[in-house]
């Protein structure tokens, strides 16, 4: 029977696991000032307030992530593979038609997000006088506007620590005003602009490193490829349509909660929603880093058919986030209440709804490297799927069900949706390793 010094010894000869640990320790700081943001803005706008200001500026980034293609993914399949197999050329051709691509539908972004901020302020916010605040806040997607492309790129070449800044430092600027909004008593209007400063911190920062380590890494001419040099355009293109679906399946399912409770409900309901969901990025705040750390990690693993090394890294991981997640969680049952009194005495009734949304992430929590195993396996499609299949229901339903029963249905309906659809993926690629496994480390059947 293995001793805590084995497994210690074990665990910290493991070179990837202890760059994954190492690199989402780095995000994982840079995320420190987010609960005083969440804090303090609570305090300072009320139940309603907080519902409203998480309303504009999840409008924004729900409208920037529809018409994403989640380049930041394409990038550390298609570049990293690249860098991997030693082929700058190819590379950098997919760096570039990604920027491109990118930079296009962020622009069409803020055209859509301009046109409809006045149906977003008078039916979802239910005030037709926000207006102004959804466009303001609706330029960060400009600021945003190359930001997935370098992130994926600073992925694979493992600058962790210096998105981590960049991170920090933008966490800082939103911080900083929200400080000021709160002792100078403002309202809305700076709370919108404290968040707006600090993505266009995060975007434009990312966006100079990224710059930055393109060329150190493939040469001041890479611009200049050629894109006779890309992967099969059918290729690319269904991997980044499968993707873009996804992450508008995710998008109107899993991370637009408030929006939905807005717009089925109201701002108090919408208020209470977003609190749960802020208390329990409590539980997800150290596992979020290990999305981005790992993706390179096992799509590296898998381009070198280490399967054996795959599953390995898999249980570490898995390990890792269950045993965070499991005894985070029952803090938050034992301490739940007094945590979202700390946002004011308003904020408790949402405790009951927290529960309820606790269980299905905390299993998205546990299980977070179930899509980015399937990108890498090559099966983008099965997550697709999977999310649309269960995300349809999940939508139809609460269309039907939650106007009339409440929030609570609404987190329920949420955690089911995350308990089948994961299930799901997760059991597709521990198939599909095993499938690979038998055939002798080949390529996969078809």
């Amino acid at each position: 029977m293995k001793t805590i010094k084995d497994i210690w010894d074990d665990w910290s000869k493991d070179s990837t696991v202890v760059r994954v640990l190492r690199n989402s320790g780095y995000l994982l700081f840079s995320n420190v000032f987010s609960v005083i943001q969440s804090v303090l803005t609570g305090r300072l706008l009320g139940i309603m307030g907080f519902g409203t200001v998480g309303t504009i500026t999840i409008f924004a980034s729900t409208l920037n992530r529809l018409f994403s293609f989640r380049m930041n993914e394409l990038v550390v399949k298609y570049y990293g593979e690249a860098i991997e197999k030693k082929q700058p050329e190819r590379a950098a051709a997919v760096v570039k038609a990604s920027l491109i691509a990118e930079a296009a539908t962020s622009i069409l972004s803020f055209m859509v997000c301009t046109l409809l901020a006045s149906f977003a302020a008078t039916y979802i916010a239910d005030d037709p006088s926000l207006k102004p605040h959804f466009i303001l806040y609706g330029t960060i997607i400009l600021a945003n506007l190359v930001m997935e492309t370098t992130t994926g790129v600073l992925q694979v070449n493992g600058k962790f620590r210096v998105q981590a800044f960049i991170t920090f430092l933008s966490s800082v600027c939103t911080a900083a005003i929200i400080v000021w909004a709160y002792v100078a008593k403002g309202g809305l209007w700076e709370i919108v602009i404290a968040y707006m400063a600090g993505k266009f911190v995060l975007g434009i920062g990312t966006a100079m490193v990224g710059f930055k380590e393109l060329r150190a890494t493939l040469g001041k001419g890479w611009l200049k490829t050629s894109f006779s040099y890309l992967p099969p355009v059918k290729e690319l293109t269904r991997f980044a349509f499968s993707t873009n679906i996804s992450s508008t399946i995710m998008m109107l399912v899993r991370d637009n909660e408030v929006l939905w409770v807005a717009y089925f409900l109201s701002p108090l309901e919408a208020g209470y929603a977003r609190a749960a969901l802020a208390i329990i990025n409590f539980v997800q705040l150290p596992i979020t880093p290990f999305i981005s750390t790992t993706y390179p990690e096992i799509n590296r693993a898998i381009t070198q058919k280490a399967w054996g090394h795959v599953k390995e890294l898999l249980r570490k991981i898995t390990l890792i986030s269950g045993s965070w997640t499991i005894g985070a969680s029952l803090g938050l049952a034992i301490f739940g209440k007094w945590l979202l009194s700390l946002y004011g005495a308003d904020f408790v009734p949402a405790y009951s709804t927290m529960m309820i949304f606790l269980l299905g992430l905390g299993f998205a929590n546990i299980f977070f490297w179930n899509r980015p195993l399937l990108l890498s396996l090559e099966l983008p499609m099965v997550p697709y799927k999977a999310s649309l299949y269960c995300g349809l229901a999940k939508v139809l339903l609460s269309f039907l069900l939650v106007p009339m029963l409440g929030l609570n249905v609404e987190a329920w309906l949420l955690s089911i949706f995350f308990l089948i659809s994961i299930s799901v993926i997760v059991l597709r690629g521990i198939k599909e390793i095993n499938a690979r496994v038998q055939l002798g480390q080949s390529e996969a059947p078809s």
